[in-house]
């Protein structure tokens, strides 16, 4: 935990995971597949979560640009003692997810959180990570699990 009580990024992959070749051509199926493949969180609904997630992206897509969407839900889909989660997902395929930049998406991020305040402090520090050049190559590369975590742990402390 860091010195707000709130988890670090690099807890909430490791909680979540990272996930190669996610099979889809669109949002919804790379969405279904990855909540299918998460593990099995305690108060965790996958097809609540799914549909929280589904509903989010049908107001405006979440590509961030660069290759890189950041779907979530409005709000927290946790039940009582959930614990807050960001999973990693590589498409097999780059998928048209409607970027502003028009670069197809090639890296989904899944922020699950418990509050709205956790949820935006999430939100912002991953983006700007993603900005990053260091991340963005691990992210392009498909590094794995433990070089992404390594980056987020370093890159954390640097805020410190």
């Amino acid at each position: 935990m860091s010195k707000n009580n709130e988890a670090s990024l690099s807890t909430l992959l490791e909680r979540g995971g990272v996930y190669y070749n996610i099979p889809g051509a669109k949002p919804r199926e790379i969405l279904t597949c990855l909540s299918e493949a998460l593990p099995d969180l305690p108060a965790l609904d996958k097809t609540e979560l799914l549909k929280a997630v589904l509903e989010r992206e049908s107001l405006m897509p979440t590509a961030l640009g660069r290759g890189i969407a950041l779907p979530h839900p409005r709000s927290s889909v946790l039940g009582a003692g959930g614990e807050p989660f960001m999973a990693v997902a590589f498409p097999a395929l780059p998928v048209d997810w409607e970027a502003l930049d028009g670069k197809e998406v090639d890296t989904v991020i899944l922020i699950v959180s418990a509050s709205s305040k956790q949820h935006l402090n999430t939100l912002s520090k991953i983006t700007f990570l993603c900005q990053q050049e260091k991340i963005y190559s691990l992210l392009e590369a498909r590094a794995a699990p433990e070089e992404i975590i390594a980056a987020l742990k370093e890159a954390e402390n640097s805020w410190e």
